[in-house]
């Protein structure tokens, strides 16, 4: 303990020890003088790479503060709007801002910073409210880490076949999410909407996978239906362009939106309790040429606006092409059956079985109905010429596929050729894998596809390419199809193919050239043509098919709602330009047809009147 005198000494002799501090470097800063160390993460004015951003909105929506409104940046910077991309840019109310960062942590493509400058004076309250860009030159402070932010940038895997399990069965490869899964991947959509732009009917995305989340399916298929009228197929077929437009693409995996669409549809066995609104009748008529994908969006959509619509298919199954040549593995009879039937119960009538032109007459169309939708597709296969293609085993796409889905085919040669690099190529070797492990237990059997296409511009899908490789497809791209070869009996043993030098000219028109000292022979018995397809006009008389216009690349010329030269006839799916070969594309026409077709019925009945 301590005494009275130690106390006073030490008390007395206290003060001097401040004087070592004479010596020493003061710890105050001279500002503006010196200037401070920032740190490298330091969180002040923001950076944006203008160019880079791609105008989602995240940004704005995740701000705590309410600081960040989107808007046209083009007075101090232009912006080249680009596909997939919303021309609207943040702009910054400083008189809000927290530097949180969130709006970093979540920017998708990283344009998005925080500078190491907190510096602005101004009396001028606006002044603190501007877009930033990269031109501003401040130095970069805080920036995004994959570690540490609230994106789920993992996509929740998709259950499906083994490719040694699939190949042997024309069972589905997708097995589809649970609801847990389901509602796990809902949950990453951050709701911005960039996707819409990539869907060709422009579904509402963003409301349809929110309903998913929350659980009810009812809702979220009623939102489908507003712009599609075959979702569930979609579901399973879509080549998903939304999802290419996903922000999720710049980091990390891009949100599954065709398999939540699958989920959803899946999870009713009918629509027959979803809301739809249906207008009264109108006590109009409308006659639609064929059942594909556009024709019967077209029928639903004209339903609903209280047409009467009936449908004319010359084949026993309506659905064209989904019905005809898309393997079972990717979509079930039963799935294209739901759909139809869906329509069917919103009163539109289908008549199979009756060919236009053959058993009623397309004049007799136009006479007996309001108004005439053309949706007869690409029915029939394109042939390249090639020499030796008129022997019975060299056969086109369209019709193998048919054989096989419809009519039950399963007998196959054990070495095929498939010439094609597009999707309905990889359908067809796909499909001669399976019917080779039906027939042959898959022993001693080969299917290969040639194609004028190189890896890098061959037009079949990603998964497709990488599905076929997983099921022992062999490919030879870059090279075309030259003869067939045959035996002494004339059997076929081949096929004689050239090495491609390029497939475009300088303007990118098609137009292939070839090393014709560089030769080589695929083996095979049996040889499949899928390199396009064709449509048919002749069930349409001549002095009414003058009356029509094409496009320099022959399709049928209509106006913004599909409607052709000839007044009351319309046209859609793969006839016309706005078609991407692809069903969502054909059943966005379809339903922006029936918006015009309804148009014109309404200026109809007020002439009439």
């Amino acid at each position: 303990m301590m005494d009275k005198k130690e106390y006073e000494n030490g008390s007395l002799l206290k003060p001097l020890s401040s004087v070592k501090y004479l010596f020493k470097k003061p710890h105050t800063l001279q500002y503006p003088k010196e200037e401070k160390p920032v740190p490298e993460r330091y969180r002040g004015f923001h950076i944006n790479d203008i160019d880079k951003c791609i105008g989602c909105g995240n940004c704005r929506d995740i701000c705590p503060c309410a600081a960040i409104t989107m808007v046209d940046p083009s007075p101090i910077h232009p912006v080249e709007v680009k596909e997939g991309t919303n021309p609207l840019r943040p702009q910054i109310d400083y008189g809000r801002c927290s530097y949180c960062g969130l709006c970093v942590e979540v920017c998708p493509t990283g344009s998005l910073q925080l500078s190491k400058d907190l510096i602005y004076t101004s009396t001028d309250g606006d002044a603190f409210v501007w877009i930033p860009a990269k031109e501003q030159n401040r130095e970069p402070g805080f920036t995004q880490t994959d570690e540490i932010t609230p994106l789920m940038l993992e996509k929740v895997e998709m259950p499906e076949l083994e490719p040694d399990v699939r190949k042997k069965t024309f069972e589905e490869i997708i097995l589809g999410f649970n609801e847990e899964q389901a509602r796990k991947e809902a949950m990453r959509c951050l709701g911005c909407g960039v996707c819409m732009q990539g869907c060709p009917a422009h579904m509402k995305i963003p409301e349809y996978i929110q309903a998913i989340f929350d659980g009810d399916n009812k809702l979220s298929v009623k939102y489908m239906l507003e712009d599609n009228a075959l979702p569930g197929i979609c579901g399973r077929i879509c080549t998903h362009n939304c999802q290419d437009d996903c922000v999720y693409n710049y980091r990390g995996d891009a949100l599954q939106i065709m398999w939540l669409k699958r989920f959803a549809t899946d999870q009713l066995e009918t629509y027959k309790d979803v809301e739809v609104e249906k207008m009264p009748p109108t006590g109009k008529k409308v006659a639609i040429i064929g059942s594909g994908p556009s024709g019967l969006s077209a029928a639903y959509y004209l339903a609903t606006m209280g047409h009467s619509v009936t449908i004319f298919e010359k084949r026993p199954r309506a659905g064209g092409a989904l019905g005809l040549g898309i393997p079972l593995y990717r979509l079930p009879i039963y799935e294209l059956d739901k759909e139809i039937n869906h329509i069917k119960s919103m009163g539109v009538e289908i008549k199979l079985n009756t060919e236009v032109g053959k058993d009623v007459k397309f004049e007799d169309l136009l006479k007996d109905y309001d108004a005439v939708y053309l949706g007869i597709g690409l029915s029939y296969g394109r042939s390249i010429h090639l020499k030796g293609e008129e022997h019975p085993d060299v056969i086109q796409a369209i019709d193998f596929l048919r054989q096989v889905k419809v009519e039950g085919r399963r007998n196959i040669a054990k070495r095929v050729i498939v010439i094609g690099g597009g999707n309905v190529a990889m359908d067809v070797a796909r499909t001669v894998v399976r019917l080779q492990h039906i027939s042959y237990g898959g022993v001693d059997t080969m299917v290969q596809t040639v194609s004028l296409e190189d890896w890098d511009i061959m037009p079949a899908s990603k998964e497709e390419i990488e599905g076929a490789l997983e099921e022992g497809v062999i490919f030879n791209p870059g090279w075309g199809p030259k003869q067939v070869i045959f035996d002494e009996n004339g059997k076929i043993k081949g096929l004689e193919v050239v090495k491609v030098k390029s497939v475009f000219d300088e303007n990118h028109r098609f137009h292939p050239t070839f090393f014709e000292d560089q030769v080589k022979v695929l083996e095979g018995e049996f040889i499949i043509e899928a390199v396009g397809q064709m449509y048919d006009f002749s069930f349409i008389p001549k002095e009414i098919f003058e009356k029509l216009k094409f496009t320099p690349r022959r399709r049928v010329q209509v106006d913004e709602y599909g409607e052709t030269t000839i007044p009351g006839v319309f046209a859609g799916g793969d006839l016309v330009p706005t078609s991407k070969g692809n069903a969502i594309s054909a059943i966005a026409n379809g339903h922006r047809a029936a918006i015009g077709i309804d148009r014109y019925l309404q200026e109809k009945s007020r002439r009439e009147k």
